[in-house]
């Protein structure tokens, strides 16, 4: 079984499942910003899926993916992050090199294909940025875990899961010996520029940015 949707249908439907986590809803201009476009074209497509049942919409006002169009979402994301632990996993890829090819290998809508993948994967929960991986139902693991700026003085933490997966990131982290896994100890806090200090096992200590520790989270041990 193939999907119905097209690429840029369901770039759109993921888009404003991503957006509507943090409020619930999304304007056409968050919209058309996330995706690079114009905001007229983004209400073109969001008529187009208001038609297939797939979106609460009404002009001018915050809209909301409905109960289908959120199943799809956790589809193509579950697509998503299988392709990203495969890569990673199975072909060798770096962490910060899965993103690109990964969103195009979503697109590939076989769902035989898709199971097939989750089961030779073992049914992995979690892709390689620590995002969690919806299952065959759309369920997705949960893990308690803050963002390490906000990580107490002294208190040990591993490190779950990144906020961005932008290359340039990835590569800063990988630079300062930091993956996914990775345990450290915040060790201090600079007032000047809310930098912090992190020790981690066989490394000296680090100083990361304020930005830079605001989008990494940790679990605490």
């Amino acid at each position: 079984m193939q999907s119905n949707f097209s690429i840029t249908e369901e770039n759109y439907i993921k888009a404003i499942f991503h957006l509507q986590q943090a409020t619930g809803s999304v304007t056409t201009n968050e919209l058309s910003a996330r995706l690079n476009t114009k905001p007229a074209s983004a209400t073109d497509m969001l008529k187009k899926l208001k038609a297939k049942n797939l979106l609460h919409y009404e002009p001018y006002k915050v809209f909301y993916l409905g109960s289908e169009g959120n199943k799809i979402a956790l589809d193509i994301i579950r697509r998503h992050r299988l392709w990203e632990y495969f890569l990673v996993e199975t072909l060798g890829f770096g962490w910060s090199e899965v993103h690109e090819v990964a969103e195009e290998l979503e697109h590939v809508g076989s769902k035989k294909l898709v199971d097939k993948l989750d089961a030779f994967l073992d049914y992995p929960k979690f892709d390689p940025h620590g995002d969690p991986i919806p299952d065959i139902n759309g369920k997705m693991s949960s893990v308690i875990q803050v963002c390490l700026a906000e990580l107490p003085l002294g208190k040990h933490a591993q490190v779950t899961s990144v906020g961005s997966q932008s290359n340039e990131l990835l590569q800063l982290l990988s630079h300062k010996n930091i993956t996914l896994g990775t345990k450290l100890e915040m060790q201090a806090r600079f007032d000047f520029d809310n930098s912090v200090e992190v020790k981690i096992k066989d490394f000296p200590p680090v100083t990361l940015s304020e930005q830079l520790a605001k989008v990494l989270f940790v679990k605490m041990l």
